[in-house]
């Protein structure tokens, strides 16, 4: 009886390693194309999150004011009358900048559903190490310093003294409330107490611009906002870095999540006045 003969492989039933190799690349190709997409899909659901959390913050801080004659928070000590939104200083990078009781004492707490997500942004991932456990920080947003004495609005030469621009112990006292922010999320490397500062004087000139307290660019180069009407944003800068350690550009200004390096505050805006002028223009109005 002849044999019968068969085309093609002979007793094979795997893939020959061409086959394999051309698998590989087309998996490869379809992962280049797809993980991108799926960064940034990521990215844009922690904005959603990161909106809905100053959100929560900013109808905290309004209901807070109407239950308490519109009384407004403060973002610092001090203030006759007034009580600090949140204690704690984070720039120790210890255990106090973990240490949970800061939140659950804030007088804003019971206006936030008592919920301790709300003072985080879900793309900071900045951590601490407490009992040799790695921990994350407690908070990642700051309140505008327009809600205390506003020390650095008119430069710091003027201090608590300054006179020029509004600063708001009342809810009435609000003059633009849609254009009042009252809490950011502050880039980890910058954020300290519980205040925001900006400076208003000089914005408008790339020439006399400065950036006193860093903003955050978690969301592809954007940060989160909230302001005194109650709604949230997401605001992308418009400034790149130019490689130097203190940015001069907040688009991709670097982040050490560790603390391994603290960036400078307070430098020339530079090429990022825009960014700096746009900050200004959401903090408060001249007197």
């Amino acid at each position: 009886m002849r044999a019968t003969r068969h085309c093609g492989r002979t007793g094979q039933n795997g893939f020959t390693l061409i086959e394999l190799l051309v698998v590989i690349a087309i998996i490869a190709i379809l992962a280049g194309m797809l993980l991108p997409a799926l960064s940034k899909a990521k990215a844009k659901g922690q904005g959603i999150m990161c909106m809905n959390n100053t959100r929560q913050l900013a109808l905290g801080f309004i209901i807070y004011a109407d239950d308490h004659n519109e009384t407004l928070l403060a973002c610092l000590d001090g203030l006759p009358g007034r009580v600090n939104w949140i204690q704690g200083d984070l720039q120790s990078w210890d255990a106090n900048a973990a240490d949970p009781r800061y939140l659950t004492n804030s007088p804003l707490f019971n206006y936030v559903g008592r919920s301790q997500s709300v003072f985080q942004c879900p793309a900071d991932k900045s951590v601490v190490r407490v009992s040799n456990k790695i921990v994350r920080r407690i908070r990642s947003n700051s309140m505008s310093q327009v809600f205390a004495w506003g020390d650095w609005l008119d430069g710091s030469s003027s201090g608590r003294n300054q006179t020029k621009w509004r600063t708001y112990a009342k809810l009435s006292d609000i003059v633009i409330p849609t254009k009042t922010f009252v809490f950011v999320d502050e880039h980890p490397n910058s954020i300290n107490d519980a205040a925001f500062a900006t400076q208003c004087t000089g914005a408008d000139s790339p020439s006399t611009a400065r950036i006193i307290d860093i903003p955050a660019n978690y969301h592809n180069g954007a940060c989160g906002f909230s302001f005194a009407d109650g709604h949230s944003e997401i605001k992308r800068w418009q400034s790149k870095s130019s490689g130097h350690d203190t940015g001069r550009g907040l688009f991709n200004m670097p982040i050490y999540f560790t603390g391994a390096r603290n960036l400078t505050l307070n430098f020339p805006a530079r090429e990022a006045w825009v960014d700096a002028k746009w900050m200004a223009d959401n903090s408060t109005v001249p007197r």
